[in-house]
């Protein structure tokens, strides 16, 4: 279905996702208009790990370069035994480089990713930003879709458009609009981060730039960015019980008793930043319906351990560009059925599977149970095959066979 004369893809949503989507489609030729309802490009602490498999993407739209300039390399991660303080199993990406030239994690905050995006793109009249424009509505009909918005004015606006992408997050109006049922369910218990310049390797932990400590009582994430510049930032993640109130976890005490309880120290940690969130593991029943397409947050959601969320939708763009820009040259519209098949079976069998087992892992509760896990991923990590499937799991290498075989 070519463009007529005038006519864009409208993507909705300026993060990562919506961005690497709206460079795919550049790099094919294809105009974009991108509505955003803040007033410019979000400076969010959210996802930070970019997986091998998706800078081999990245890498394909000419853009790694300065990722890895302003990154943070991380071959290893490691997972520990909070309670004894014991390294149950350190896992190297580097045991792939025969297969990749990307044998690492490269710790790269989303909205530094939206930056290097965006400077790529440079000035261009075939993408168009409209910041300050909060879609309210979509309507389909039987050649495309009219968005309503509201403008940086506050006036309603439309745009019509035959194809239009919602990369708008978890409260999507996109998928909301074409009434996308998003299967799945959301944890009791809430998530918080916690950054901080405090050094934990140089304060003497013996740990990589990204940990995972099992803990029955409470387990966390503790992984390094760099932050805004030295000496980086330190994030953890700690789970917060459904019967504590936001008000006591995001205090003063709160935010100090947990540091203080993970590390010890002598006075209080500086804080850069806190953020304490829902969190869901669901997936849409379909990518694709009609004229409206979705991807990334906006199509799954999943807990963060593992840093997998913003990678499966980085991987989503990547598949939607390329089949979306080959409808547009012509090719049969069914491919965006494909590309809806495949990403969910990639979703259901790769993120949503991994994502929910690194959590069991963390968290278990049964000494038996734990034990028993905590000795399978430590089995996983002495053996060389074993540990180099993980490692193509992790890396989001398997979801990609899962998607690939989805014919």
């Amino acid at each position: 279905m070519a463009l007529k004369s005038g006519e864009r893809v409208v993507v909705v949503g300026c993060g990562p996702v919506g961005m690497v989507l709206t460079l795919a489609l550049y790099r094919k030729g294809v105009p974009v208009t991108l509505l955003e309802r803040a007033d410019g490009p979000i400076e969010d602490q959210r996802a930070a790990a970019i997986q091998p498999s998706s800078l081999e993407m990245l890498k394909e739209l000419g853009i790694t370069e300065e990722i890895h300039e302003r990154g943070l390399i991380s071959p290893t991660f490691h997972y520990r035994d909070r309670l004894s303080g014991e390294l149950v199993a350190e896992f190297d990406f580097s045991m792939l480089s025969d297969m990749t030239d990307f044998p690492y994690v490269i710790q790269y905050e989303q909205f530094k990713l939206v930056e290097t995006i965006i400077a790529e793109i440079g000035e261009t009249p075939d993408v168009e930003y409209r910041f300050s424009s909060a879609v309210t509505g979509v309507e389909q009909h039987a050649d495309g879709a009219t968005i309503s918005f509201n403008n940086q004015e506050d006036e309603v606006e439309t745009i019509r458009t035959p194809w239009v992408v919602g990369c708008d997050g978890f409260s999507s109006v996109v998928r909301q609009a074409a009434d996308i049922e998003f299967v799945g369910f959301t944890y009791p218990e809430k998530f918080v981060k916690i950054g901080s310049d405090f050094d934990f390797q140089k304060a003497g932990m013996a740990m990589c730039i990204r940990n995972f400590f099992s803990d029955p009582g409470e387990w966390c994430n503790l992984f390094k960015v760099n932050g805004y510049g030295p000496p980086g930032i330190w994030r953890t993640v700690f789970p917060v019980p459904a019967d504590e109130t936001d008000e006591v976890c995001l205090s003063h005490d709160g935010v100090q008793g947990r540091l203080q309880k993970f590390f010890p120290k002598e006075g209080d940690y500086n804080i850069i930043y806190t953020g304490l969130y829902h969190v869901h593991q669901r997936v849409v029943e379909t990518f694709h319906k009609g004229h409206i397409l979705v991807a990334g947050d906006a199509a799954h959601v999943n807990n963060p351990i593992g840093g997998l969320g913003m990678n499966g939708g980085i991987h989503d763009a990547v598949a939607l560009g390329e089949k979306l820009s080959r409808v547009i040259e012509g090719a049969p519209e069914e491919l965006l059925g494909l590309y809806s098949r495949q990403r969910h079976k990639a979703q259901m069998k790769g993120v949503q599977a991994t994502s929910i087992a690194n959590k069991k892992l963390m968290e278990a509760k049964d000494p038996a149970v734990r034990q028993e896990q905590l000795d399978a991923v430590r089995r996983s990590a002495e053996d060389p095959a074993k540990a180099r499937a993980y490692c193509l799991n992790a890396g989001l290498f398997k979801s990609l066979e899962h998607a690939n075989a989805v014919t």
